[in-house]
């Protein structure tokens, strides 16, 4: 592929309804309860809307490799409450981010699908990087998320 374009998707069934799922997952401020806690992820943003929106911006820090603090500004580009929402890196450590959270109601809980789209940068060493690195340390945080809200929500 020319752009190099890496995927990952995952998917979790949660004995929750719907609205706590979006309530919980569309607030920003959850989002350090199920990172874990060596990527020093902290929001920096001054202004907190309660609700999300199109158009919000996000800012972070986050220390993925070696405490190295990087600063990340996230835009949420759609919603469609409580079925979906897409956030987009606009300035951080990847060369493209387009993170879709989708929310769907199952027998039982809510059955939620991530699926991201990113490309790293640095071209070539980029992609060695992913292999080597980047992929491996994603799955680990979507599995970190997984476990975390196993935890504080039980299974189905």
């Amino acid at each position: 592929m020319f752009y190099y374009m890496h995927f990952l998707k995952t998917e979790q069934t949660l004995p929750i309804d719907i609205k706590t799922a979006w309530d919980f997952f569309s607030s920003p401020d959850n989002l350090k309860i199920i990172t874990p806690g060596n990527m020093g992820f902290d929001i920096t943003s001054e202004y907190r809307e309660e609700k999300m929106y199109p158009g919000m911006i996000i800012t972070y820090t986050v220390k993925p490799l070696l405490g190295i603090p990087l600063k990340w500004v996230t835009e949420i580009s759609h919603v469609d409450e409580p079925h979906y929402f897409v956030d987009e890196q606009r300035f951080g450590p990847y060369a493209f981010w387009h993170h879709q959270h989708k929310f769907y109601e199952v027998p039982g809980g809510v059955k939620m699908v991530d699926i991201l789209h990113y490309k790293v940068k640095f071209g070539f060493i980029g992609r060695i990087m992913n292999s080597l690195i980047v992929a491996g340390e994603l799955r680990k945080i979507f599995g970190y998320r997984y476990r975390k809200l196993e935890e504080m929500f039980g299974k189905l």
